[in-house]
């Protein structure tokens, strides 16, 4: 699906875009677009990767003729250019306006506008049920998308605009286990918020496989979920204080603001109609109009119980989460520079 076409990542620098982007420089896809506003981190990447396919192009989702100029002749866009940290979006809630809606439309628009055949926008687990403005935010785009899903020019082009939605990505620009092994390299005592907040945990790796598969698979309007196992914050505290071996105080400091004590990635109703895919849940879009009288329900609706949680997944002991940590790259890097 990706020979001879163009590629568009937005936030093609941070940790999903870099991440994949180092898996396409060498595929048959004809060119691949990184759009961001980090000039420092597209020139590492230049240097890092030498490859004539790429195309670095500077600009800012929130200024649509930058990227409705990026999006002229491309094929697929993955949407990761975002505000993710929760803090920063709860001080600053206009800034996440900006850039998670607004920015948001700008990139799906010129989607629309330029034809793009395929649209994957990257959301997240605090989407569902949000209280928080960066969910909130998020949970705004993933109605975009799927308002832009129900267009007549793309489903006459027969576009597909769907969601992928992925908790807590571990090692990821400004996640908690870089925090980690920083405090444990500086002796600083490891502030934990709640010992018994639960995070899903995945992989860069993981949030590219999801990518991948919703690119794939989806129809248009649907959310993509990862099935994912979950950690507290005080196991994987303990997890990285034995595998650095360690004595470091753990310092309990109480949630930020916008915190839950768990993460959702599909909520009750959600549930009610997803589509269990073994390693993944297809959420489907409601595209009845608003005529709702017209529409006649044929079965009642399968009413569940219970969210798709960071409180009820699969919980990992200390032995399973310390296994998990030493099959990523960052932590490997990190103790190999700290038993040297």
């Amino acid at each position: 699906m990706f020979k001879d076409k163009v590629l568009l990542i937005t936030g093609g620098t941070g940790s999903f875009g870099s991440t994949i982007l180092r898996k396409f420089a060498n595929s048959d896809l004809k060119e691949i677009r990184v759009f961001s506003r980090d000039e420092k981190k597209q020139e590492d990447l230049r240097i890092e990767l030498k490859s004539s396919k790429i195309n670095f192009i500077i600009g800012d989702v929130r200024d649509f003729e930058s990227i409705n100029m990026a999006m002229e002749g491309v094929d697929y866009v993955f949407h990761a250019a975002a505000l993710k940290q929760v803090p920063s979006c709860e001080f600053y809630p206009i800034q996440a306006i900006k850039t998670n809606i607004l920015g948001a439309e700008n990139v799906l628009e010129s989607a629309v506008l330029n034809n793009v055949k395929r649209v994957v926008v990257l959301s997240t687990d605090k989407a569902v049920y949000p209280i928080n403005t960066m969910g909130m935010s998020k949970a705004m785009m993933e109605k975009l998308c799927i308002n832009k899903a129900r267009m007549p020019k793309v489903q006459e082009n027969n576009g597909v605009f769907c969601c992928t939605r992925y908790g807590n990505v571990m090692c990821s620009r400004g996640s908690i286990i870089p925090l980690f092994i920083n405090q444990i390299k500086s002796g600083q005592p490891m502030t934990v918020t709640e010992p018994n907040m639960t995070r899903f945990m995945m992989s860069l790796d993981d949030s590219v496989r999801l990518v991948l598969y919703a690119f794939e698979h989806a129809n248009p309007g649907d959310i993509f979920v990862q099935k994912a196992p979950a950690a507290t914050v005080e196991t994987l505290a303990i997890a990285l204080k034995e595998l650095f071996n360690a004595d470091n105080e753990i310092k309990i400091i109480g949630a930020r603001h916008g915190e839950k004590m768990y993460e959702s990635l599909c909520g009750k109703e959600e549930m009610s109609k997803a589509e269990d895919l073994g390693d993944f849940y297809r959420v489907p879009a409601d595209f009845r109009d608003l005529n709702y009288t017209k529409y006649i329900a044929s079965d009642p609706p399968r009413l569940m119980d219970a969210e798709y949680n960071s409180d009820n997944t699969t919980r990992l002991n200390l032995e399973q989460l310390k296994e998990l940590l030493l099959t990523l790259p960052y932590v490997q890097q990190e103790l190999d520079s700290w038993n040297k």
